[in-house]
């Protein structure tokens, strides 16, 4: 609360109060990364539309039958899903402000999701190889492109990754490190729900086609 002087008249001054409103350390950062999430949201409800609409344009050319290995996308989905538990337990172990234990699960995340996107790009090579390419037909267009925006924002977030265990070394659970690392969090469960959901709409109902 601030007191401050103004004046109405010429030798009157007048006593006014000004209310400021307190924010919370780290307010505008989770508000902003919030509006970001929402965005990230719209991003791939339209890339799920668009899936929608053109995942049974095969133009003569390959079908998800021909194409996909569910046994692979299993171990795949497994491993992102064992991701989202180790870095639930390294928010555990962050609350108890266990930095050795944290940076291990971390560690055992960022493995996770490297083989997640290891097997996703082998995948990838494998339909190109075939001839499977994003020009052959409106499927693989728009297969190519949910899926691969999914994986590329897998690699931002173990970059992400990254970049925190590298600040937490030098600074340690300071406030603004564990916001980050809570912010990640929540980036990194919201991936794990758009992967179910790919997983759920391209690979298990491009089956049943």
């Amino acid at each position: 609360m601030t007191i401050a002087m103004g004046s109405m008249k010429a030798g009157e001054p007048v006593f006014y109060v000004v209310d400021e409103h307190e924010h919370a350390e780290g307010h505008s950062t989770m508000l902003g990364f919030w509006i970001y999430l929402m965005s990230d949201c719209l991003i791939f409800a339209m890339l799920f539309a668009v899936y929608g609409v053109l995942g049974g344009k095969y133009a003569a050319g390959p079908a998800p039958k021909d194409l996909f290995d569910l046994s692979l996308v299993a171990v795949n989905t497994t491993f992102l899903l064992l991701s989202s538990l180790t870095y639930g337990l390294a928010m555990l172990a962050m609350g108890q402000s266990r930095v050795g234990a944290m940076m291990a699960w971390l560690v055992v995340t960022g493995l996770f999701g490297l083989g997640f996107l290891g097997i996703e790009l082998s995948e990838f090579a494998h339909m190109i190889h075939e001839g499977a390419t994003p020009q052959r037909s409106a499927f693989l267009s728009s297969f190519f492109t949910l899926v691969g925006t999914h994986g590329l924002h897998v690699t931002f977030g173990l970059i992400w990754l990254v970049t925190l265990m590298v600040q937490v070394r030098l600074h340690g659970l300071i406030e603004s490190n564990r916001r980050r690392l809570f912010c990640l969090s929540m980036f990194w469960h919201f991936l794990d729900v758009i992967w179910i959901g790919v997983f759920t709409v391209v690979y298990l109902m491009g089956m049943l086609r």
